[in-house]
């Protein structure tokens, strides 16, 4: 522990967001630098407790008190190399992920907890600046070639930590750039898309071999696949997307999330001049309290929307922990994330405890409204509320209401066998997250249901070791201790 009393002499501290009327014009990401002077008191209020509980809150069992510690001693170089040992792109967790580990800080239980997140992209921005994450390629091959289908986080650990091993990795992606929803989910804004080819610069050197605009179970069938490969990692996601099935669905203007954002990001691609799915002018609605919800919020705004409400069928959060929700679990708190603060200066709002009832057309066959009603709580099984329906502009609907399982589409339909699913529609697997299908593994949310990108990393790694002990009869990558509430069967 490097300052005894870091904790009582410094309060927890996050670097500033810039003015909201500077960056809704832009779409670059919203936070101001940070001092090091400032990071270093934020990693001194660690306490480096007998029991971490942070690695239990993180399912990657980072060694968070230990590159607090380096920090705080201002030694980055070590720091990175403890960081990297249990993380493979700490510059996308630091930046996206909502940080279970710090909602399992001991500091939580009577004050605000240590800033983990802004450490960890703080080490990782120094190491990519400084030169230090540099390839590490494999010093024997061993002749096996890995199929990888899906490159987002999870597929890309999964990728990273084979080819690492000897094996020659090939990387399926069906979009025209490699990320997933790293790359086509979440917004500029958030994560700028230069993180991403930082690191897959460093894995073409390293020698993962990637492939773009092939949909794998069509393109290339599942028989190809697993006659051209020894192993296969299926890491597609759970991208089939919740729908909302009422009156005025087919209007134009009502979209998925997922049909919206990408094609903002393709306009800071460079690929299109502007999207032909705009908020300018319009108002928006965005159905969806969680992150992708908030994604939408700052798309829209960015787009210069007329306005942009936010819809949640849930009641309000509480600002601290309800006590159903005890410290170290993760609570459901009200957050207030930089597309919130942008979405209140604009003169929008959330409005929660409401559910959707009917999208209204105009004589186009275009939305121009939507009515809703105020519901109970969940408890009531969100009874509607007599007298509370009411009618709100709206010419742009975004539905974010989540994802229900992987796509059921050629692929898995010609893997499918006995027991190829589990209860909950994923694809089940075992210890080893391999499937029911003999040297074809499950990594990320395919496997898990959606979830967050910590968990992906996670799994990613996990099925990479469960791959090299299958193929190798022993492995030496790490298998993360994943602590969740489904064990593998």
């Amino acid at each position: 522990m490097a300052d005894p009393k870091g904790f009582l002499t410094h309060d927890r501290e996050l670097p500033a967001r810039r003015p909201i009327d500077v960056r809704i014009g832009d779409w670059r990401e919203v936070y101001q630098d940070f001092s090091q002077d400032k990071l270093t008191k934020q990693a001194a209020r660690c306490m480096d407790c007998g029991i971490p509980f942070c690695h239990n809150g993180c399912p990657l069992g980072n060694l968070i008190p230990e590159w607090n510690d380096l920090v705080y001693r201002t030694d980055w170089r070590e720091a990175i190399e403890r960081l990297h040992a249990t993380n493979n792109f700490p510059e996308f967790t630091g930046r996206l992920c909502p940080a279970p580990c710090e909602a399992a800080c001991v500091l939580g239980i009577n004050s605000d907890p240590v800033a983990i997140k802004r450490v960890e992209v703080e080490i990782i921005d120094r190491a990519f600046d400084e030169g230090w994450v540099t390839p590490q390629p494999a010093l024997v091959k061993t002749g096996k070639k890995v199929a990888v289908v899906g490159s987002g986080p999870a597929g890309l650990a999964a990728a990273q930590q084979l080819t690492r091993a000897g094996h020659d990795v090939v990387v399926f992606e069906r979009a025209d750039r490699i990320g997933g929803l790293l790359r086509y989910g979440i917004p500029e804004f958030k994560m700028e898309k230069r993180h991403i080819e930082r690191r897959l610069d460093q894995m073409r050197a390293e020698g993962t071999e990637f492939r773009t605009g092939v949909n794998v179970g069509v393109d290339i069938t599942a028989a190809q696949l697993r006659a051209e490969f020894d192993a296969v990692v299926l890491a597609g996601g759970a991208t089939q997307w919740r729908d909302l099935s009422i009156t005025g669905r087919e209007l134009g203007g009502v979209y998925q999330a997922m049909e919206y954002l990408p094609l903002s990001n393709k306009v800071q691609e460079g690929d299109l001049d502007e999207s032909p799915i705009s908020a300018k002018g319009k108002h928006v609605v965005v159905i969806g309290g969680g992150d992708t919800g908030a994604d939408c919020i700052g798309t829209a705004i960015r787009q210069g929307a007329a306005s942009v409400t936010q819809l949640e069928i849930m009641p309000q959060p509480p600002a601290v922990r309800a006590g159903n929700q005890p410290w170290p679990t993760f609570p459901i708190l009200f957050k207030m994330e930089s597309a919130h603060e942008e979405l209140e200066d604009g003169g929008g709002a959330r409005v929660y405890a409401v559910s959707t009832t009917e999208f209204v057309g105009d004589e186009s066959g275009n939305i121009r409204a939507l009515r809703l009603v105020e519901v109970e709580g969940p408890q009531n099984g969100f009874k509607p509320i007599p007298g509370t329906e009411r009618e709100i502009p709206a010419e742009l609907v975004t539905l974010s209401m989540g994802f229900l399982g992987p796509e059921k589409g050629a692929l898995l339909e010609d893997l499918a066998v006995d027991g190829f699913y589990d209860a909950r529609g994923n694809v089940a697997r075992d210890k080893s997250y391999m499937s029911k299908v003999e040297g074809v593994f499950v990594a990320g949310d395919m496997g898990r249901g959606q979830s967050l990108i910590v968990w992906a990393i996670a799994e990613g790694r996990a099925a990479a070791s469960g791959v090299d002990r299958f193929l190798s009869g022993e492995t030496s990558l790490p298998y993360p201790i994943l602590p969740t509430a489904r064990p593998l069967v």
